[in-house]
């Protein structure tokens, strides 16, 4: 497992650390970036976690400093705010994790912590269009990415109500979840398409494998075929088909979306959250 570089010694930066310390990753504070530099140059790191308080353009160019040293650190840029625009230099920038206030930091914590056990390349997601509005991203299908691709989705959905934001990420992950593990098996040779749209008057995230696709009949190991005669028929099902505990992700999905869509074959779906209600949004 590497070594962990968090820069900054505010309040943010601390909780992090103490939450890494507690995973007993080793990890150390720079004061600043001329201090990271130092670090960098005398012990080797394989994550730096970026300071709380600075500018995106500011993290993004140090980045630059640190991979004239350590070519293939891993980066989480922490910024006091973002924008699209500077979600989309990010993402051009092969940061592995963006994050902007209100801060998480046990989450942060928690996929710093995954980015030092994972040895693999981190450049595993692809942009195909990138404009404020609209997002295009291929991604490797492994468990890892997934979650780094709900940092930047989190991020471009930061405009949007609490509950709102809160909702259609909870529906995004489970379809991410689905799409890599029925349609991919998490094979990292294979990918998933993502893109995120942003109208004036709803949040839409797209997602599609390049697996079979299901029908509606052959969901009997999922949560979302159950009767209500008999709730827990998938477990049952889940069971004697020898596969993990699980099966809530489209009952998940379906409940915390305004529409969820699939194509013929059940290879791709549509989410689809108003930020005003449809019959609200036809009448303006």
């Amino acid at each position: 497992m590497s070594r962990v570089l968090i820069i900054g010694n505010h309040q943010v930066s601390r909780d992090i650390g103490d939450a890494l310390t507690a995973a007993d990753l080793p990890m150390e504070y720079a004061a600043g970036h001329a201090n990271a530099l130092q670090c960098l140059r005398a012990r080797a790191f394989g994550v730096v976690i970026t300071s709380a308080y600075n500018a995106i353009e500011e993290g993004l160019s140090f980045l630059e400093e640190i991979r004239s040293i350590r070519p293939g650190i891993k980066c989480i840029v922490l910024a006091h705010k973002s924008t699209p625009n500077e979600v989309i230099a990010a993402l051009r920038a092969r940061v592995f994790a963006f994050f902007s206030p209100p801060f998480d930091t046990c989450e942060i914590a928690n996929l710093a912590a995954r980015a030092a056990s994972d040895n693999q390349s981190h450049d595993d997601i692809e942009i195909l269009s990138a404009r404020p509005g609209w997002v295009s991203l291929r991604v490797n299908s492994r468990l890892i990415t997934a979650e780094r691709l709900l940092s930047f989705a989190k991020e471009l959905s930061a405009q949007l109500p609490e509950d709102a934001k809160q909702d259609i990420l909870q529906a995004l992950r489970e379809i991410l979840l689905n799409a890599m593990e029925h349609g991919t098996a998490f094979n990292p040779d294979q990918s998933v398409e993502v893109t995120a749209i942003r109208t004036g008057r709803a949040m839409v995230f797209r997602v599609r494998d390049p697996g079979a696709g299901f029908r509606q009949e052959s969901l009997s190991h999922a949560a979302y075929a159950n009767s209500s005669d008999d709730p827990t028929a998938h477990i049952k099902q889940r069971q004697q088909e020898g596969m993990r505990p699980g099966g809530y992700g489209l009952l998940l999905a379906t409940g915390t979306v305004d529409e969820l869509i699939y194509n013929e074959i059940g290879n791709e779906a549509i989410l689809i959250k108003y930020l005003d209600s449809p019959a609200e949004a036809n009448t303006k």
